[in-house]
């Protein structure tokens, strides 16, 4: 019998480790250093997918067993307990997720527990794909040509034989020392996952790539909290996603589903960033000759987080982190170059925000979108190319549908003259602020503060 961890794998089908074994008992561990770094929204989401593990397990005549406290004490000791002959994990990428696994392999060598780790949650393990030098991929398009060009292993089947050991029963929001969060949660578990999937795949998927961009349009897949906690594997959504595109009836359509694979070796690039330069979490991956003198500014922070900083585009997006634990992509770009280019503002101040309130939080993806957006990243926006909020929104939501649905106080207001808010001489009769910064002027004042730092003046 081999004891089976879950950790960011909430699922029964395509799990590399249940696949390895054939007699398991499924474990998780509320491990509460990792809690320390939790918020609302992701623990939330994560008991209603700890409850749709435990009753998939039900289902096949087993169980889960719920456990609270340090995974190397508690790993070797259920080890002990239950007399098994091998412990088995797939493996998390991050810095606090490599010391918690190097601790309880520790522990378990000292009781001479066999063990062994899968790389489950990405196709290709960090250092798999690498420059001809050996070094890894500091630049994304190098590393997606060889990404998309390796083979892809096929989902992996379903346990069958599950121990029958039920344990504690979940416990709630308030017994892990969360509040109930504010936003509106999605749907949580395996069966959801496969209802995003397929009605992504069933028709927004060949629209992907001309209306991606565009937050209205809604043409996004949402798996990216599924794929954060495991709800779903990879290779199932490769395999689902590749039968998609083997019924395009176009060549845009076929261009379209690639566009989406691309997405996907995003994440795996970012994966390998985080893994081998574990600091970038706190620290900028690329230094600069002098440090980059961002502001203080509570004030306008507040007004960020809040959806009050008189630009539209920018205040829907925080809105609709508030009210969904969520942001589309484009508008996660839009939202970050605010932050750091208009405000002068830390990009860390936004990456911690991103970490309290959103429900797809992941520390790669994350980290990864906020250094690209502040110039600091690998393969990064130039520092001197900087998001117009106004044009961005004109842009990517011509006829305001997007901010209007996140911003009530723009309902009535007609899309010219949202688009315009930045150049209004008089303001209709609505609550909505006035822009507190003048985006022309931080142009400037943020190029400058990067030349600076580079040491160009």
């Amino acid at each position: 019998m081999d004891l089976c961890w879950h950790r960011r794998d909430l699922r029964t089908a395509d799990n590399r480790m249940l696949a390895a074994s054939d007699e398991l008992l499924p474990v998780f561990v509320f491990d509460d250093t990792v809690l320390e770094h939790a918020a609302p929204p992701r623990v939330a989401f994560m008991l209603d997918a700890l409850d749709s593990l435990r009753e998939a397990y039900r289902e096949r005549g087993g169980g889960l067993l719920i456990e609270r406290g340090d995974p190397s004490t508690i790993i070797p000791d259920l080890a002990a307990e239950f007399d098994v002959e091998r412990v088995l994990w797939n493996h998390d990428y991050s810095g606090l997720a490599t010391e918690r696994d190097e601790a309880v392999r520790a522990a378990l060598d000292e009781q001479e527990t066999n063990h062994e780790g899968f790389h489950d949650a990405v196709f290709h393990e960090p250092g798999a794909i690498r420059t001809n030098n050996g070094d890894p991929y500091s630049v994304f398009t190098y590393f997606w040509k060889k990404w998309r060009d390796r083979e892809k292993s096929a989902p992996y089947e379903e346990p069958d034989s599950i121990v029958d050991e039920h344990g504690e029963n979940l416990p709630s929001l308030s017994d892990l020392g969360f509040d109930e969060p504010d936003a509106s949660l999605p749907a949580a578990g395996s069966e959801a996952a496969e209802e995003r999937l397929s009605r992504f795949c069933d028709g927004p998927i060949y629209r992907y790539e001309a209306d991606r961009d565009y937050p209205a349009k809604e043409c996004t897949s949402r798996l990216s909290v599924d794929l954060k906690y495991g709800t779903i594997g990879i290779r199932r959504v490769w395999e689902i996603v590749e039968n998609a595109k083997a019924d395009a009836e176009s060549e845009d359509e076929r261009d379209s589903v690639t566009e989406f694979q691309s997405q996907l070796a995003w994440r795996e690039f970012y994966t390998q960033v985080l893994y081998f330069n574990p600091n970038v979490v706190t620290d900028h991956y690329n230094a600069y000759e002098n440090e980059i003198e961002f502001r203080d500014d509570p004030a306008g922070l507040d007004a960020w987080k809040a959806g009050k900083t008189g630009y539209p585009i920018v205040d829907a997006g925080m809105r609709q982190l508030r009210s969904e634990g969520y942001v589309h992509n484009r508008l996660r770009m839009i939202v970050a170059s605010f932050l750091t280019k208009d405000l002068l503002l830390d990009w860390r101040e936004g990456y911690d925000w991103y970490k309290k309130k959103l429900v797809d939080h992941d520390t790669a993806n994350d980290n990864g979108g906020w250094q690209w957006a502040a110039s600091t990243g690998t393969d990064a926006q130039p520092y001197f190319r900087i998001f117009n909020p106004m044009t961005q929104g004109e842009r990517y939501d011509p006829d305001a549908e997007y901010i209007k649905r996140h911003v009530p106080d723009l309902r009535e207001v007609d899309a010219e003259t949202i688009h315009s808010w930045h150049e209004l001489d008089e303001y209709p009769d609505t609550e909505y602020p006035t822009p507190i910064v003048d985006h022309a002027e931080r142009r400037e004042e943020a190029i400058a503060m990067f030349e600076q730092a580079r040491g160009e003046e």
